[in-house]
């Protein structure tokens, strides 16, 4: 072999060395590859390809119920019966829908509805036809299914209101999750998903939303469902138990039936509110399954405002329920005193100012007494007069107005105290006197909720503890024992004298029991469940200087918008007070013929239900019945 051919022959070796140290290379590294890919990142690709594989869906939980003190059920869950569509295994919607329309009632809102949700998602994916149906629509339905094609019948669970506009204010309603209360839990993204959005739904919704169950879905490369391969189901939410007697709420109701009006009944020693009804309400279950529009025009539409809980929102002069409270500052001042006559002729002067008792011919000498008995407005004008609006505020305040309760209500209003400096600071003008002299009689600026009326009442009846309003079980928050204990033990003392809380819960007995009390037609005739309280009228405009000089209409001459509001606020037993309430009835006109005897037929029926005795189950709870209704005289 010469020179020239070793030459070819090592280059070719070299060649060949270096085409198999390359093939060796590549190998090396394709196996390396499949190592790392199938043996070190086996479990990570696993996972990527079940995801792919697998999808997880959340489950919403079952929400959790609203009870009354009782275990009668407020709030609960109901089977939802569905018709759904799946556009892909129907040849033609319109016709499907249009076979469906003889069977359930479609409308036309409803057919652009379907149609909208099958154009914005995947042919495979039920819409929602209707939802809500009756027993008989959902059988019908199934009994025509063959000749249905792409129909679906689905039983879910929705909420359900059984009392319906009874408690509409107290327990609230759900409702589809808006925009803007999207937060971090994803139920919250899940369609159909409901919230709370007022009263104890919405205060305590994350309580009883309960938490997500999941569902693993085997899909295809399209999505579609395959199979389910594994579920687990939610935690139900917690049941949330109320202080309210359903029984009672509905004779409440019942006993307000046609009237713009409201009531709140409460213990005065635990603050337990057992009753609070604003009347009309609406029917919470239009807002869970889709108010419609003409259902929302009729609450809207309607002067009486059955979407304002007037127990709480609603705010009114307190009128002549507001005299205890004058009384009282007057007293702890020194101003008066039990034995302090002031001479009513009808009438004060104040400088080129007259102000009006309201009986015209005056009461003559009155002592505290005597005018929260006769409901006299001249004494009030005087004791306001001496004391000066700054230390009514104060007294107000301490019995609890002015303020929110912080009871588990949504939206509850303030009310409003007048001082010197509030008027400065949000009118820019200096306090007159004679304003001075209006609040004395609770008009004016005063405001005041039915609440806190009540709360007032219950302070004042309680010996003078600082009992805050509770609509949650009070046992739930401070014991099993709290319920038998008198509120000195529960709340802290609102540091007034005893004896002259006394004296004005001598007034407000004299105020029903002798005969010129202005609600002695309106008492309660058993010495067992005797009441006290005190009537009021509250004026919503101003009586002329004409209208005095000729003749001043009586409440039922005027439009129903003019009438003066009619309120009273009562305690019960005399002999040991246990419960109180307050009454409004919005141009009601008198409080002792429109309020009293409301309020007495209430607190007759709490006393003998005795919501307080917590184990007594609702089936032994007594029937019984109210006095019949006697006129009273003004107040």
């Amino acid at each position: 072999m010469n020179k020239r051919d070793n030459d070819i022959q090592r280059v070719f070796s070299r060649r060949a060395l270096m085409l198999g140290a390359g093939q060796l290379a590549l190998f090396g590294g394709l196996a390396g590859r499949l190592y790392y890919l199938q043996v070190l990142e086996a479990d990570r690709y696993k996972l990527l390809s079940d995801e792919n594989r697998i999808s997880m869906r959340l489950l919403p939980p079952r929400r959790g119920r609203v009870l009354d003190r009782f275990g009668t059920e407020l709030a609960s869950n109901r089977r939802n019966y569905r018709v759904l569509i799946v556009a892909e295994q129907t040849r033609n919607v319109d016709a499907t829908l249009t076979a469906l329309a003889e069977l359930i009632q479609i409308d036309d809102t409803q057919r652009a509805r379907v149609k909208r949700e099958i154009e914005r998602r995947r042919k495979f994916v039920p819409a929602v036809v209707a939802e809500n149906l009756s027993w008989e629509d959902f059988a019908r339905v199934n009994l025509h299914s063959p000749d249905l094609p792409g129909v679906q019948l689905d039983v879910g669970e929705t909420r359900d209101y059984g009392m319906g506009p009874i408690f509409s204010h107290v327990v609230g309603y759900v409702g589809a999750v808006a925009e803007n209360e999207l937060g971090d839990d994803p139920l919250l993204e899940l369609p159909g998903f409901r919230i709370g959005k007022t009263g104890i739904e919405k205060l305590f919704d994350e309580d009883l939303r309960g938490r997500a169950g999941h569902s693993q879905i085997e899909v295809n490369a399209y999505g579609r469902a395959i199979r389910e391969l594994d579920r687990t189901d939610g935690l139900a939410g917690d049941d949330v138990v109320l202080s309210i007697d359903a029984e009672l709420q509905r004779f409440t109701a019942e006993r307000l039936k046609d009237e713009s009006a409201a009531a709140v009944v409460m213990d005065v020693h635990t603050g337990e509110v057992l009753t609070m009804v604003s009347n009309p309400g609406f029917d919470p279950n239009w807002f869970n399954v889709g108010i419609t529009t003409a259902q929302w025009r009729q609450l809207n539409g309607d002067k009486y405002k059955p979407l304002t809980n007037k127990a709480v929102q609603g705010q009114y002069p307190p009128g002549s329920t507001f005299k205890m409270v004058v009384g009282l500052a007057a007293l702890e001042a020194g101003a008066v005193t039990p034995d302090t006559r002031v001479f009513c002729p009808g009438h004060v002067e104040l400088g080129n100012n007259t102000f009006h008792c309201w009986k015209k011919g005056g009461h003559g000498s009155m002592n505290l007494v005597q005018a929260l008995e006769e409901s006299c407005d001249v004494y009030f004008y005087e004791a306001a007069r001496r004391i000066g609006v700054d230390k009514i505020a104060d007294m107000s305040k301490r019995l609890g107005l002015g303020d929110v309760s912080g009871v588990h209500v949504t939206a509850e209003r303030k009310g409003l105290i007048p001082t010197r400096a509030w008027k400065q600071a949000a009118l820019g003008q200096p306090w007159a006197q004679g304003e001075t002299l209006v609040v004395g009689i609770g008009q004016g600026y005063v405001l005041a909720t039915p609440l806190q009326l009540a709360v007032m009442t219950a302070r004042l009846a309680n010996g003078g503890y600082a009992v805050q309003p509770r609509l949650v079980r009070l046992d739930d928050v401070l014991g099993p024992s709290s319920e038998t204990r008198p509120a000195s033990q529960l709340y802290p003392s609102l540091n007034i004298k005893r004896e002259h809380l006394d004296i004005v819960l001598e007034g407000m007995i004299r105020v029903t029991t002798p005969p010129r009390g202005t609600a002695h037609g309106a008492r309660i005739t058993q010495p067992q469940f005797a009441m006290a309280g005190k009537t009021g009228s509250s004026q919503v405009r101003r009586i002329s200087k004409a209208e005095r000089d000729t003749r001043v209409r009586k409440n039922e001459e005027k439009p129903w918008e003019e009438r003066d509001h009619a309120l009273f606020v009562a305690f019960a037993p005399i002999s040991a007070p246990r419960y109180c309430c307050a009454v409004i009835v919005e141009h009601g006109g008198s409080g002792s013929k429109a309020a009293a005897p409301i309020a007495r037929d209430i607190m007759l029926e709490v006393q003998k239900l005795d919501p307080s005795r917590r184990n007594r189950p609702p089936s032994q709870i007594p029937a019984t019945t109210a006095d019949a209704v006697k006129p009273g005289r003004e107040g």
